[in-house]
């Protein structure tokens, strides 16, 4: 005997059973989400203390800056492709060394055109070498839309001995440095409102050294900024200033008069040296004269006084007796 199926009865049950445990488990997955959301809101609440929820806000807003120039940098920096072209930054400098017929006249020249010009002196030296002729070492600064017309003048002052001159573009410099400042400022902004929001010491001591090392980085950036631009606002120009040397010419042939006032320089001189000879020589001299004058007088005394004290010798007395006659 054989059975006969019906396969529609074998299609409900199919139905049925894949119905069933679909339900079970959309019932289970809800319920799980449910107790996780639960017990991770509870525990954040409990962990998280109201600064320190504020500083993983400020984390989580620093990341994406942070990173802008990564992954996400199109979404980051959407409106430089449509700003205007960026100016460009120049810094210029120029050195001239020039002869010229006076140094001081020449020095006042230079300053008066850098001051018409708009610009200044930063530096000057001046100097007399062998007393012979001048030197001057100045350093101008001047706007950078003057720069070429202030060349043109100094190099004409004099004879042109050398120029050399610079040009760097730090453009680039320029804008990393602009963009640096405007993120240190948020950063420290921020920084200062979780200050605010703050309940315990900890934290604010901390919140406070944050604050310190940021600040101490924008000042840093703000000093870079004024560095650039006043290198690119004004040019430099160094400039050298010299007097021809003098050549003093020697005349091999003396004449007549150079032959006379040679000999007069000599006869003075050597009167001069006789009269400090004899100058030096007077005390000893006197000394000399005196113990000269004593001798004689001593010597004239003393032989009148050995003849008084000394007697005269007796004449021999006549023999009596007469010699016998041959």
């Amino acid at each position: 005997m054989q059975t006969v199926r019906h396969p529609g009865r074998s299609a409900i049950r199919r139905s049925r059973t894949v119905l069933a445990a679909g339900l079970l488990a959309g019932l289970l997955a809800l319920s799980g989400c449910g107790g996780a959301s639960d017990s991770g809101s509870s525990a954040d609440k409990k962990a998280l203390a109201p600064a320190e929820q504020g500083a993983a806000a400020d984390t989580s807003a620093e990341k994406p800056a942070q990173g802008a120039r990564g992954a996400d940098g199109a979404q980051a920096l959407p409106k430089k492709p449509d700003a205007l072209p960026t100016a460009t930054h120049v810094i210029r400098t120029a050195s001239l060394s020039v002869e010229v017929k006076s140094v001081p006249k020449a020095a006042a020249a230079a300053r008066s055109v850098a001051e018409s010009a708009g610009g200044l002196v930063s530096r000057e030296e001046t100097e007399r070498v062998d007393d012979t002729h001048e030197t001057s070492h100045i350093v101008l600064r001047v706007p950078q839309a003057e720069y070429d017309a202030v060349l043109k003048d100094l190099a004409g002052a004099g004879k042109l001995l050398s120029r050399t001159s610079t040009a760097k573009d730090v453009t680039d410099q320029v804008v990393d440095v602009e963009s640096r400042i405007a993120t240190q400022r948020a950063s420290v902004a921020r920084v200062r409102k979780l200050m605010d929001r703050a309940e315990r010491l900890t934290d604010v001591v901390a919140l406070e050294g944050e604050l310190s090392s940021r600040q101490a980085s924008l000042e840093s950036l703000l000093a870079q900024q004024e560095s650039l631009k006043d290198r690119t606002t004004l040019a430099t120009i160094t400039l050298d200033l010299f007097e021809p040397e003098t050549v003093v010419k020697d005349d091999d042939d003396p004449g007549f008069l150079d032959a006379l006032g040679g000999g007069w320089h000599a006869f003075v001189t050597m009167l001069r040296w006789l009269a400090m000879a004899v100058g030096a020589a007077a005390p000893f001299l006197a000394a000399v004269a005196v113990l000269l004058l004593l001798w004689r007088l001593l010597s004239k005394r003393l032989p009148g006084r050995r003849a008084a004290r000394t007697p005269e010798p007796a004449e021999p007395a006549e023999s009596s007796s007469t010699p016998p006659a041959s």
